[in-house]
């Protein structure tokens, strides 16, 4: 049995600056750690229980199968400060038929974020059992 210690995502972006400015300055994301120099250096940020490094470059955007999931508490006050960012909605906050708060928006490249806010007495908040 393999016991994983951390995890992180790599993001590849097609242009890395203004990648690290949607993940770092429009949506608020905090920097755990930098590396690298010049414009393809990385930059990995806290993303709740893992991480989301944004580093290197790649020719074309992510395929359409890479999604990112996003719990936020609020999600109706994410989504003000994201409209006053300028960060592409492509979904605003609507409680979906299992219960969740959800909306999408679009990092630079595409990349689709589900933003989610999980409500009091939603069945994820608890553990049966416990």
């Amino acid at each position: 049995m393999v016991h994983v210690l951390s995890s992180r995502l790599l993001l590849r972006p097609t242009d890395p600056e203004r990648s690290r400015t949607f993940y770092g300055r429009q949506l608020g994301l905090a920097v755990y750690r930098e590396f690298g120099t010049g414009p393809e250096r990385g930059t990995v940020y806290f993303l709740g229980g893992g991480f989301l490094e944004v580093s290197g470059r790649a020719d074309g955007p992510p395929g359409p199968g890479l999604e990112l999931w996003f719990q936020v508490a609020d999600a109706a006050a994410a989504h003000e400060e994201f409209v006053r960012q300028g960060v592409e909605i492509l979904e605003p906050p609507e409680r979906k038929p299992w219960g969740l708060i959800e909306m999408w928006i679009a990092d630079p490249d595409g990349v689709r974020v589900a933003v989610v806010e999980v409500p009091e007495g939603h069945p994820l908040r608890y553990r049966p059992g416990i």
